[in-house]
């Protein structure tokens, strides 16, 4: 059983949920004109483009009409070179960036960003968001923060026509919060994608989607979809760049500038992400989803599977449905014995759907909620592999488990992991982020991440 500390901070955590809950559900939204609801502080973490722990972050907005955003995560070991002889440019990069591995991640705390535009300090959004292009690398900016905090050295990206780094898998992560809560810029959640990042060797984006009740069903779903549509653009336009840079070689030499040469907006704002152009391989890409973030990712999955070669160069190649937040008119074993069960029980849940999906259209049997409807979408035996972690005392693993023994029936590897006297956000809520339960299930998650993200083929098994 889970001990006494995870029980008392359950019943806590349940009281707090629930209130504010039905209090968005009793105070429409028609009495706010702008349509965004208030949300208490969440403590979150300062983006750190100094591999802080071996990681570097940013954020970047990708939409300028909507709040949507990513926090990539790259792991140090993009730095190495492929080959262990080289001796290119990044290897002294790397020695350089490591001035400040010990230093701590900066905290602040600050309201919870809105739904409707870029995130706001005070109320007030800063020059510094509005200004910024949606595709623009941001390395300027960071540069001028980090100096004005006294730290000189950040790493800033790649020149296209020097192409001698790490290519890493890329890795979509969806945090959870029952639609209504959460972020993927939250202590938690940076906490999180950092671990998972330097075990499985991939370039996390933790895509901030636009929350329930201001925007509701399929708001979540166009935001994931949007973001790996971004990333192949990205690819796309990288490799645009690559060529500008390599257009101006007269035999081995370049002309004078062409090395820094890029494709640009209107306000000549590199359009270019640098860190997923000099380090990413969208080739390689994985999805995964927290709680309903799991929702998200499968639905993303199945739209990647739609699109097929239409979204090259990226390629889906497995997901990992963490405790998905699935549910259905008929219920299953665990949703009756389970139902109230910690931190999010059955009746929270429901009063998170009714906030999310429209009173039009609310039902349990709804696509976003019921994985186990026919013609839900592509056929299953076309879905990308699937691992899905359950934990023990959690009322929605018994769907979970079910939508996973179809995806088997039709040959897709789609394992289970079951956690035993786990509750529901194990190994991604911030009080139960460090207990070794927490480390295994992310080292579980890589062993098998990496049979699909290996270039030398599936030599990672249980």
């Amino acid at each position: 059983m889970p001990s006494v500390t995870v029980k008392l901070y359950s019943v806590f955590f349940k009281f707090l949920l629930k209130h504010r809950l039905q209090n968005r559900i009793q105070t429409p939204l028609d009495s706010d004109p702008f349509g965004v609801t208030t949300r208490p502080e969440e403590s979150v973490t300062a983006a750190n483009p100094s591999f802080s722990d071996g990681v570097a972050t940013k954020d970047i907005h990708i939409d300028p009409f909507t709040s949507l955003s990513v926090r990539i995560f790259l792991p140090e070991s993009a730095l190495s070179p492929p080959e262990p002889d080289s001796k290119s440019a990044l290897s002294k990069t790397k020695s350089k960036t490591n001035l400040s591995l010990d230093a701590a991640v900066p905290v602040y705390h600050h309201p919870r960003r809105n739904s409707v535009g870029p995130p706001v300090r005070g109320g007030v959004a800063t020059k510094e968001e509005s200004r910024r292009s949606s595709y623009s690398s941001s390395n300027e900016m960071d540069a001028l923060i980090l100096k004005s905090e006294g730290v000189n050295e950040v790493y800033r990206g790649y020149s296209p026509a020097r192409d001698n780094s790490m290519r890493l898998p890329v890795m979509l992560q969806f945090h959870g919060g029952g639609w209504v809560s959460g972020s993927n810029d939250s202590v938690a959640n940076d906490f999180f994608c950092r671990r998972i990042a330097k075990l499985c060797d991939v370039i996390v984006l933790a895509v901030g989607y636009r929350l329930a009740p201001e925007n509701r069903y399929p708001a979540a779903f166009e935001d994931g979809l949007k973001v790996l549509n971004w990333l192949g653009k990205q690819a796309n336009l990288a490799e645009c760049s690559r060529s500008l840079g390599n257009s101006g070689k007269s035999g081995t030499e370049f002309k004078k500038g062409d090395v820094h040469r890029h494709i640009v907006d209107t306000f000549g704002a590199s359009m270019v992400e640098p860190w997923l152009a000099a380090h990413g391989d969208p080739s390689r890409c994985v999805l995964l989803g927290v709680s309903c973030g799991a929702n998200i990712a499968d639905y993303v999955a199945r739209k990647a599977v739609e699109a097929g070669k239409l979204l090259d160069p990226v390629k889906v190649v497995a997901q990992v449905l963490m405790y998905p937040f699935f549910i259905g008119s008929v219920p299953t074993h665990s949703e009756i014995k389970l139902a109230n069960s910690y931190f999010y029980d059955k009746a929270m849940c429901l009063l998170a759907w009714k906030l999310f999906l429209r009173e039009e259209e609310f039902s349990l049997d709804h696509m976003a909620a019921n994985p186990l409807l026919p013609d839900r979408g592509p056929p299953l035996k076309l879905m990308p592999p699937t691992l899905t972690v359950v934990a023990e005392h959690d009322w929605m693993r018994d769907r979970a488990i079910a939508y996973s023994e179809e995806l088997r029936k039709v040959n897709v590897d789609a394992p289970v992991l079951e956690y035993k006297d786990a509750v529901h956000e194990f190994a991604t809520l911030d009080m139960l982020l460090k207990t070794p339960q927490a480390q295994a299930c992310a080292e579980d998650i890589a062993i098998w991440v990496k049979k699909y993200i290996s270039r030398r083929g599936h030599e990672f098994s249980y």
